[in-house]
């Protein structure tokens, strides 16, 4: 499958509570994340709010492949709480964020299907509510390149789109760029015909 070159994601931190379920009181914290540290970061930022919550239920997807994903039930039932989470950010189309969904016990006991709607409803009309924005997909790029290719190089990266990020400066240039994924193959094509293969891609 080839990878996304955009996706979507919320824009900012947002807060949701729906009514309460049987008594029981549940908030749902939605926050963009591009890593574990990220998202537990935001985790543990709920967890010290509510301190007197009884769970702290979460799903993160951090990628726009859906490969690293992370939920818990936090104490409920197997399934009742984690997964309908993720299924809710999977199901919007979403990556790139963290969702906590925190529970006060009401007093009456839902059983696992009242918990999936709950934890599942909480996380929906979060997401139904917050803003999405559009990310393009990108990555870095090494080039070493001598002095004199230099304008060549910065009119590619104008072209394509492509900001330098880094660069060091010794018997050449050494720069690394962030390139939007769409523009990749484009960029390193045109910075070795521009440059007459004087420029060349290297390890990060």
């Amino acid at each position: 499958m080839a990878t996304p070159t955009r996706y979507l994601t919320i824009a900012g931190p947002s807060r949701f509570e729906p009514e309460k379920t049987k008594g029981s009181r549940f908030v749902a914290d939605l926050a963009p994340v591009s890593t574990e540290a990220e998202a537990e970061a935001l985790l543990e930022a709920v967890r010290s709010e509510f301190q007197g919550a009884s769970h702290h239920c979460f799903a993160w997807i951090l990628d726009p492949e859906g490969l690293q994903t992370r939920n818990s039930d936090d104490g409920e039932p197997g399934g009742s709480a984690g997964a309908p989470i993720q299924r809710q950010l999977e199901g919007h189309g979403v990556t790139g964020l963290a969702c906590v969904v925190t529970r006060w016990f009401g007093g009456t006991k839902l059983g696992v299907g009242g918990l999936i709607r709950a934890y599942g409803g909480a996380a929906g009309q979060a997401l139904d509510r917050a803003e999405l924005r559009e990310v393009r997909v990108r990555r870095h790029l090494v080039l070493e390149f001598p002095y004199e290719a230099s304008g060549a190089i910065d009119s590619v990266a104008r072209a394509c789109e492509a900001e330098a990020a880094h660069a060091d400066y010794g018997e050449g240039v050494r720069t690394t760029f962030v390139v939007p994924l769409d523009r990749l193959e484009e960029f390193e094509r045109e910075v070795v015909e521009r440059t007459a293969g004087r420029a060349r891609v290297c390890p990060p």
